[in-house]
């Protein structure tokens, strides 16, 4: 990587040339906005560049269903301005940065992508008129083009407010003059918070915390409900994620010479191929490492005989994310007491998705899960039944650990604060999309289990969309029961 920097003397410590037509050196002339450029040269580089204007774009395809939204959160707010800003960058060290991605919310009313966004949303006689801020194209007058270190010789070319427009369906403004521009204004405003703190900053006393979070919650409960667009997206990240789980299986003798890295590295390539890149952070646990819940570092070995726990998902460019699991036998054959544990969770995970249909309360595929989990547990004799009696001291949650699932979209955990009433209480529609994930982990050193079970995590998860009359499983091109795993490993690695 190159570094973003003028040195100060970069043209005054070098001899000035001769002047051919003199005996006086030529004067190099330092640049009164950015020292070490010569006029001549901040001169020169105003010059010279073709027009690379977009016209006739065609708009985003999920500029409708944008509006749609919109118009949603227009007429659950009358009256109020509403913003809701994507973001900045965030400094990862020194002068580098974590690659951007933008706000939930901001993404879920626009389709826009870029850092630094905001949405406004205007009270009129029509509702609301919506307007979109954006940082407009780097400036090649006053150097930003090429020696802003955000510049687009440094980064890369931005659309133009006008392409912009084309694209969101919007008007847009450069967001530069957001913050003067809202705070001259006067009536209501709320801002989802926590996502560009010089807004928050310059709408100050106008703001009101409780008032602001139920702006965010309404936005949250808005995505329950996925629409056509949504479905297609979530879709397709499964899909690309059914193809690294694949190219995972294939390469698995390479871990096992290296360690959990090879298996994220392998994932990793997949979702930065055919989409924007992982959903969440790779969890490629092998061995004991599978009863840890979130085992994110992948730096443990890969070894015959073990289990591989991957917890991975693809995240479209459209950002949004699958979050599948499968346990995988490392050497493709499950050990008899690997494959009990399995096929319990296996029996779990059928039971949950059986109660994902229209109708049925959002806790009951959780419930149907564990019922199965805590009979398995009592007929081991792992824990003292009945099974009723288990459940209701949950006494099973020692090995099953977290809940059975939760919604998906933009978010790998979506909607995440929804009210109560709404989510986990509420009742399951047609076009919301959880997973199903039960789970049995029994860790290396739980005494309370045979030593047979010590070291061995299990979970089994897809995600599933509710549809008119029941579910359809947007990851069953991947193989479950323990039979057609098994199967299907030894077809990838022939």
């Amino acid at each position: 990587m190159v570094e973003v920097r003028v040195e100060e003397d970069a043209v005054t410590e070098q001899p000035a040339p001769e002047n051919p037509e003199g005996d006086e050196p030529i004067k190099q002339r330092k640049n009164s906005l950015y020292p070490g450029v010569s006029d001549e040269l901040a001169e020169n580089m105003k010059h010279g560049w073709a027009d690379t204007e977009l016209r006739h774009l065609q708009p985003i395809e999920q500029a409708p269903e944008t509006a749609r939204r919109r118009a949603a959160l227009s007429e659950r707010f009358p009256g109020e301005r509403l913003v809701i800003p994507a973001g900045h960058l965030k400094t990862r060290s020194n002068d580098t940065e974590y690659g951007f991605r933008a706000s939930t919310e901001y993404v879920h009313l626009t389709g826009d992508r870029t850092e630094d966004g905001v949405l406004v949303l205007e009270p009129s006689d029509n509702g609301h008129d919506a307007t979109i801020y954006l940082l407009p194209r780097s400036n090649r007058e006053n150097g930003e083009f090429w020696l802003d270190g955000q510049g687009e010789l440094w980064v890369g070319r931005r659309h133009s407010l006008a392409e912009a427009e084309q694209l969101l369906g919007l008007p847009c403004k450069d967001v530069r003059k957001a913050a003067d521009e809202l705070t001259g204004l006067d009536g209501p405003v709320r801002i989802v918070r926590g996502h560009d703190p010089g807004l928050e900053e310059a709408l100050g006393e106008r703001l009101d915390a409780e008032r602001d979070e139920e702006l965010r919650v309404f936005l949250s409960e808005l995505r329950l409900v996925k629409d056509a667009f949504e479905v297609t997206q979530l879709q397709a990240a499964v899909d690309s994620t059914v193809r690294g789980f694949e190219d995972v299986v294939k390469v698995l003798d390479k871990a096992q010479a290296t360690s959990e890295r090879y298996i994220e590295g392998t994932f990793f390539l997949r979702a930065r191929v055919e989409g924007n890149d992982i959903g969440y952070g790779s969890i490629c646990a092998a061995g004991p490492h599978a009863t840890t819940l979130h085992w994110v570092r992948n730096d443990g070995p890969v070894r015959s005989g073990d289990l591989l726990l991957l917890d991975a998902g693809v995240e479209t460019h459209t950002l949004y994310t699958a979050d599948v699991t499968r346990t995988l036998p490392i050497n493709g054959r499950f050990s008899a007491v690997q494959r009990k544990v399995y096929d319990a969770v296996y029996e779990a995970q059928e039971a949950g998705i059986a109660a994902v249909r229209p109708g049925a309360k959002y806790r009951d595929f959780h419930d149907a899960a564990q019922h199965v989990l805590a009979a398995k547990l009592v007929e081991w004799g792992l824990v003292e039944g009945p099974v009723e009696r288990v459940l209701e001291l949950g006494l099973q949650r020692r090995w099953t650990l977290h809940g059975t699932g939760h919604m998906l979209g933009l978010d790998v955990h979506d909607c995440a604060v929804a009210r109560t009433e709404t989510y986990v209480d509420g009742t399951l529609e047609p076009g919301m999309c959880l997973t199903v994930e039960p789970g049995l982990y029994f860790q290396a050193d739980d005494l309370t289990v045979p030593e047979e079970y010590r070291g061995i995590g299990v979970r089994i998860e897809d995600d599933i969309l509710v549809t008119d009359d029941g579910n359809r499983n947007l990851s069953a091109a991947l193989p479950r029961a323990a039979d057609e795993v098994e199967a299907w490993m030894a077809r990838l690695r022939g």
